[in-house]
């Protein structure tokens, strides 16, 4: 791990397709950021991952796809509009912003900028919601935000999903979308941006049970890191002082990651207590308690959030799948990403383009494509087609030679030991699918 940097990751991210700047062309948009061929399948084989640990495997938990626009009225009742600010500071001389939070103490002190030692502004409050106008006047009847959160579009649908579902608490609803935030300070490639996904779970409990139920779910996201073959030292748990702690939350701990840049949140897990739907109840004027028939009780459930990022888990399964290591006097980058993650499952590679190998290297892609993702290169040394895969995270390389017209076998490669074994192509499915499933990151 020593040797990974964000700028290694930035340009690997760049060089193989996974991230690329936004509006590039133009000098790029700050806090925005494109997802290439390999990104965009990495980031969907994470949502996938993350679906089936909270849909698939779990009977009382359904899933949910709420509107990004939703009534100005919902966040007056989550209290974003009063309480969703960053404190912002502005240097006189230079310009540049910061978040006053973010400063060193005795830049807040002296008034001085960390930048060119100019005089920086009183701190004001900064709200972070993106406000836009619905409807084809812009006055404040129009005035309309891009969520900052996927949550409240569950909450304000959770009454909706009971009567349809017929769901009994403890149950869940579980949302991944995008959200917005105006971030003060956009930095770190694609940790904190001004446009993400979320992938959020919101778990709805008896009061009383609450605390139960939020120790159940720390175990259960710990361990799903575990799964993905984290590196487990590389996570650890942080709890919310009291000065921490968001005004809707009754505890909270944040899962940490040890980025290249330090420690930084990756995923919370809080108690919201019953705040949020109080506070829709008191705003809509809707009764919103939920009714156990079986024990004769109304009452507004306390609500077990977990909540991560998409593009920040990105950045964390890049930053881990990242190793370089010394092979023949050269230095070989490998992302040594879990087989259930990683962008190409398999690549095909024909030893030479000649000969009919090209040919039956095709057919064997095609024949693997319904099962499995496929990448086909026949450009360049084999050596350094074998190289390309590994920095792109291909676990399995399989090479079509002359012997592979002979006896209809090929050579199947292994990314993280390079070794490679002699196979028979009507086993291939077989043993990719056992790979797979048996794959121990740190055998």
């Amino acid at each position: 791990m020593d040797c990974v940097t964000m700028e290694k990751i930035v340009s690997l991210a760049k060089r193989r397709g996974f991230v690329f700047q936004s509006s590039e062309i133009y000098g790029g948009q700050s806090g925005a950021w494109d997802y290439g061929p390999l990104g965009v399948e990495l980031k969907n084989r994470i949502a996938r991952n993350w679906w089936r640990e909270m849909i698939q495997l779990n009977d009382n938990i359904v899933g949910l796809d709420s509107a990004i626009l939703m009534h100005p009225r919902t966040w007056e009742a989550s209290g974003h509009i009063e309480n969703f600010t960053d404190p912002l500071i502005d240097c006189k001389q230079c310009k540049s912003r910061f978040r006053a939070d973010q400063l060193p103490q005795e830049n807040r002190t002296a008034k001085k900028c960390p930048d060119c030692g100019g005089e920086l502004t009183d701190t004001r409050r900064f709200n972070l919601m993106f406000k836009t106008h619905s409807g084809p006047l812009e006055d404040s009847t129009s005035l309309i935000y891009l969520r900052p959160e996927t949550a409240q579009g569950i909450y304000v649908n959770y009454k909706n999903i009971i009567q349809a579902n017929r769901l009994k608490i403890p149950f869940g609803i579980a949302q991944i979308g995008k959200a917005f935030r105006n971030e003060i300070v956009t930095k770190n490639f694609i940790f904190r941006t001004c446009e993400f996904e979320q992938m959020e779970m919101q778990y709805f409990v008896k009061p009383g049970s609450d605390t139960e139920w939020f120790e159940e779910w720390k175990k259960r996201r710990w361990a799903y890191y575990e799964k993905l073959g984290v590196r487990m030292d590389r996570l650890r748990w942080h709890q919310h002082g009291p000065d921490e702690l968001a005004h809707y939350a009754k505890d909270a701990y944040d899962i940490e990651y040890l980025f290249p840049m330090g420690w930084k949140e990756l995923e919370g897990v809080h108690n919201r207590s019953n705040y949020d739907l109080s506070r829709h109840i008191e705003f809509s004027g809707k009764d919103l308690q939920y009714i156990d028939q079986d024990n004769n009780e109304r009452y507004v459930p306390f609500i077990i959030e977990t909540s991560a990022g998409l593009t920040r888990t990105l950045l964390m399964i890049l930053c881990d799948a990242y190793d370089e290591e010394e092979v023949e006097g050269e230095t070989r980058t490998v992302l040594r990403f879990h087989p259930a993650l990683a962008p190409v499952t398999v690549a095909v590679l024909p030893l030479m383009k000649k000969d009919g190998l090209a040919s039956a290297a095709r057919d064997l892609q095609n024949e693997l494509k319904e099962d499995f993702t496929t990448d086909y290169d026949q450009a360049g040394a084999i050596g350094r087609r074998y190289r390309r895969q590994d920095e792109a995270g291909t676990p399995f390389c399989l090479t079509v030679d002359y012997q592979s017209k002979e006896d209809n076998t090929v050579t199947l490669r292994f990314r993280d030991s390079m070794e490679q074994i002699r196979i028979a192509r009507a086993e291939l499915k077989d043993r990719l699918r056992q790979e797979i499933k048996a794959y121990r990151r740190f055998a």
